[in-house]
């Protein structure tokens, strides 16, 4: 069966530098060492695995301080690996002044599906308005987006989580924002946890809206969230590992341990990636 993983970081030590202060919080957090890898071990964690990655790019400058993960980056390591990376997630700083120049950039010359956004880390809510003129931009440029959902590992348990407020990834911006923009492709990353009937509710109710459960062990979704992917949602949900936060046997050995039916699996392996994204 085709794996499609929709979030995927590069894991090198180029990533890692980029989230500066959070490695220790998040060694904590994922109870396994923080650290990372050469890039060709990377390309070989895709491939002893079967999937085809697509890669995300970072930017925390603004919040953290630290050297992004360019789109550049990322683009170059998709263009190295082409048979096991097959696209790539831009990054955008909402608050940089170049944000639009960057956004033509990346899906005219560098041909990226769309952008991926951490609220929590980039301190905005996707529906503060100050930023609509960027969605306005990608919604124009015909790229998705993927966007956060839920608590993070990011800051987790440091004094006042290093200034970041999970309520910036709260599925309620989601909600706006689709509904201001009923064209643009929206992808919630992450199960949404401590909201996760809220965010079932937007994923169900807008139909511009989907969802990758990256982030947590698939036995861990709650009962509910269980229920609706084999039922009223596996036309919505997309596979997402997180790379590198858990190790691909663990996450495709709990997924098939759910017992859903393959029907059910090819959709959200593959055949909801390919619809939705053309992938």
């Amino acid at each position: 069966m085709r794996i499609i993983d929709l979030h995927c970081y590069p894991g090198t030590k180029e990533w890692l530098a980029c989230q500066g202060p959070y490695v220790e919080a998040l060694a904590k957090y994922w109870k396994h060492s923080w650290s990372s890898k050469p890039e060709e071990d990377v390309i070989k964690d895709f491939t002893d695995a079967g999937v085809e990655a697509v890669m995300v790019a970072l930017d925390l400058e603004t919040t953290i301080k630290t050297p992004p993960v360019t789109n550049e980056y990322v683009h170059a390591m998709w263009k190295r690996h082409p048979k096991r990376i097959i696209q790539c997630w831009g990054a955008l700083e909402p608050s940089k002044k170049n944000v639009l120049e960057e956004a033509k950039k990346a899906v005219k010359q560098l041909g990226f599906l769309g952008f991926h956004f951490h609220p929590i880390m980039q301190h905005f809510a996707v529906d503060d308005r100050r930023f609509y003129p960027m969605f306005e931009l990608i919604d124009e440029l015909k790229a998705a987006v993927m966007v956060d959902v839920g608590t993070t590992g990011m800051g987790a348990g440091m004094p006042g989580g290093h200034g970041a407020v999970i309520r910036h990834a709260h599925p309620a911006g989601i909600d706006r924002l689709a509904a201001d923009f009923p064209n643009l492709k929206i992808i919630m990353a992450h199960p949404g946890w401590p909201w996760v009937d809220e965010t079932t509710a937007v994923a169900l109710h807008k139909g511009n809206v989907y969802w990758e459960m990256s982030g947590w062990a698939p036995k861990y979704f709650p009962g509910n969230l269980k229920v609706d992917i084999r039922g009223r949602l596996q036309d919505k949900i997309m596979f997402g590992s997180d790379y590198p936060s858990m190790p691909y046997a663990r996450i495709l050995k709990e997924w098939q341990e759910l017992g859903y039916a393959d029907t059910a699996m090819e959709k959200i392996f593959h055949q909801n990636a390919e619809r939705i994204l053309g992938l």
